[in-house]
């Protein structure tokens, strides 16, 4: 029994013992395998065999993310800020007040000439009784003519002077209107750039109030692509703070190139009703055309390169061999090229360590130094 236990406890040790000396000959193999490479003058690389994919069309574009509805209101008349009645950030809605400039004189104007327009009502309405009557006394020649003309001119001069009030009500009016700033549309405030007791003057800048609702890219293609881009098209960028692609829509193509010729600009318009996207974002997107086309292609991950040209080795012949390369829009993982043939094998790892006609020894496990 005693045996039996010994045996036993033993077992444990035993496979410890063998699985460490596995490893140790994994190691002094792999170790040996490195000399042999170093001694024979080889780099160590692994390698990416190039291969089809399909792939969109697809147009690359860099631009800002605006807000459809803003707008900049600035001062109309001159006055002095009596109220602000937002802070930024503030949600508004249309027609809501933002501030007031000498809002009690506007309107002490406004009262001044309605009391004038009451007035001068009222003298026409006298004006009209006396000339009704002047034209009643002529028909019975109890009055000369003369004195019926002046009544009548009395009478147009009353008329005259109420269309004169109405006026000087109206621009009253008006004047109140402009020294109250109100929110042409619902949104929000962005920028509030006055403090009460400022002077506001015409033409300066007040409020700025933004409509986060619904968004818009303006960008400008390259004139080379105007044949794959038309509204209605998607689009997908991304953007700091966002940690997914964001969609968008393609709503409008210039008529005409720039005045150079070489740019067209584009309008996309982007949704963003959960308000999460700001204006102000820089992004770098995609615009997917119509169609699809299987072209020869790499992995992303391989490709450091952030715009369309790249050089990259290949393996050939036992050596390294530069190619510069043309790349395509990222789409499931993967980027075309142009440069390179199907079953072209391109250094992966250990390609930061090898140059023009560096001698390759191929391993399957990855290389160091990618």
């Amino acid at each position: 029994m005693r045996s039996k236990t010994i045996i036993y406890s033993l077992i444990p040790v035993a496979l410890i013992a063998g699985a460490t000396a596995y490893h140790l000959s994994q190691r002094n193999a792999e170790l040996s395998h490195q000399a042999k490479v170093k001694s024979e003058g080889l780099q160590a690389v692994t390698l990416v065999p190039v291969e089809e994919h399909t792939f969109r069309p697809a147009v690359a574009f860099t631009g800002t993310l605006l807000a459809v509805n803003r707008a900049e209101l600035k001062g109309e008349v001159t006055g002095r800020m009596t109220r602000v009645a937002v802070q930024e950030g503030d949600t508004v809605a249309a027609g809501a007040l933002l501030g007031a400039q000498d809002e009690d004189d506007f309107l002490l104007g406004v009262q001044a000439a309605e009391a004038q327009l009451t007035q001068a009502k009222a003298q026409a309405l006298q004006a009209q009784r006396d000339n009704d009557r002047s034209a009643a006394l002529l028909e019975k020649r109890s009055i000369t003519r003369q004195s019926a003309q002046q009544a009548e001119t009395a009478f147009n001069a009353t008329r005259a002077a109420v269309q004169a009030a109405e006026s000087n009500l109206g621009m009253a009016r008006l004047r109140l209107k402009k020294a109250r700033i109100v929110a042409p549309f619902a949104g929000q405030v962005a920028r509030r750039l006055v403090q009460p007791g400022e002077m506001l003057n015409p033409g300066q800048p007040a409020f700025e109030v933004v409509d986060n609702r619904k968004l818009e890219i303006q960008a400008n293609l390259s004139a080379e692509v105007m044949g794959l881009v038309k509204p209605g098209l998607l689009v997908t960028f991304h953007t700091a703070g966002i940690d997914r692609a964001v969609e968008g829509r393609l709503t409008q193509v210039s008529p005409s190139l720039s005045s150079d010729g070489r740019t067209l600009r584009v309008r996309i318009e982007v949704p963003n009703s959960d308000g999460q996207l700001k204006g102000g974002l820089f992004v770098e997107g995609v615009i997917f055309g119509e169609g699809e086309v299987k072209q020869p292609s790499l992995p992303a991950t391989l490709l450091k390169a952030e715009g369309r040209d790249a050089e990259l080795f290949v393996a050939q012949d036992g050596a390294a061999h530069r190619r510069k390369v043309s790349l395509g829009v990222e789409q499931n993982g993967y980027r075309p090229v142009q440069g390179l043939a199907l079953k072209d094998l391109v250094i992966d790892g250990g390609k930061d360590l090898v140059g023009e006609g560096t001698r390759l020894q191929v391993v399957t496990a990855p290389a160091g130094g990618k």
